[in-house]
């Protein structure tokens, strides 16, 4: 693995080099990801490159927000495209910090898990409070794809007194309106096409809001979710759709009506055959409904 990027593996590299900007009084930009990078993650990198005076990102496949039916073992590893996708944009990131499980967690990792819910919010909690606590950004930034994600962020931030700015960019998607995600790899193209259904329910529900709202009137939150599930009922049999929820857009309470001025996060997972039969990908998007 030959890459002209610094490449971090220890909390003290990273706390030496974070020193360095801080001395240098320069500006610190920080794109956490997963690896398996596609143009959603290039494109936050993109932002902070231009927003800050360095930019570091992480790559750390996180076990503590996979509940214990989830793909941890499965989810692509693809480090030698990751640095390939860094080194080709037009200006190269300054750091990238590539830990070990037990460099993020010296104690072990307790995966005693309830709900799955659970595991993802404690899990994207433990890990960016850690990763912000040793990068000490000036500025993090998260898509929005990721919406439950970018509202555990923003409380924990905001919670816990840090001292970093969360940058929430919108959704790259493919020309089809299906959200760039690591897990479109496990997809055949016929499948990738199919999964254009999944951003157009979305729309529709949107749609529906946005005539609704209109009247001055509180919208029903299950007739949205209603207009989605209609547009879902000609997906293939053999997907499985996990949820739509209508949440409020900083706390994800579920809502039963959407009142003007506040709006809604309207949310779905779905579950798809992966191409090689091994199993299911599941797919997340997202739409905002604007208050």
């Amino acid at each position: 693995m030959t890459t002209s990027i610094k490449i971090l593996r220890t909390v003290g590299q990273v706390r030496a080099w974070q020193k360095q900007c801080f001395f240098n009084k320069e500006t610190v930009g920080f794109v956490p990801t997963m690896g398996a990078l596609h143009q959603g993650h290039t494109y936050l990198v993109n932002q902070s490159l231009k927003e800050n005076d360095r930019t570091i990102v992480s790559i750390f496949v996180n076990p503590s927000q996979f509940a214990p039916h989830e793909d941890l073992d499965a989810y692509p590893r693809t480090i030698d495209h990751d640095l390939q996708a860094l080194e080709s944009l037009d200006r190269p990131v300054d750091a990238l910090f590539l830990p070990k499980v037990s460099e993020m967690f010296p104690s072990g990792i307790v995966l005693d898990v309830a709900k799955q819910k659970g595991a993802f919010v404690n899990g994207v909690s433990t890990i960016v409070t850690k990763l912000l606590n040793v990068i000490q950004p000036t500025n993090a930034y998260f898509g929005q794809k990721d919406a439950q994600q970018c509202v555990v962020v923003k409380n924990l931030v905001k919670d816990l007194l840090i001292d970093t700015t969360i940058r929430v960019c919108p959704t790259l998607r493919e020309p089809n309106g299906l959200a760039m995600s690591s897990r479109n790899a496990y997809l055949s193209q016929e499948a990738k096409d199919q999964c254009s259904i999944i951003y157009k329910g979305l729309c529709a529900g949107r749609d529906y809001y946005e005539e609704e709202i209109k009247s001055g009137k509180p919208v029903s939150a299950a007739a949205v979710a209603d207009v989605i599930r209609e547009v879902f009922s000609s997906m293939p049999k053999e997907w499985n759709l996990e949820y739509i929820a209508v949440s409020h857009p900083e706390s994800l309470e579920d809502l039963n009506e959407i009142e003007s001025g506040v709006g809604a996060t309207v949310s779905t997972a779905v579950r798809v055959p992966k191409s090689d039969g091994s199993g299911t990908a599941r797919l997340i998007d997202n739409v905002q409904l604007n208050g």
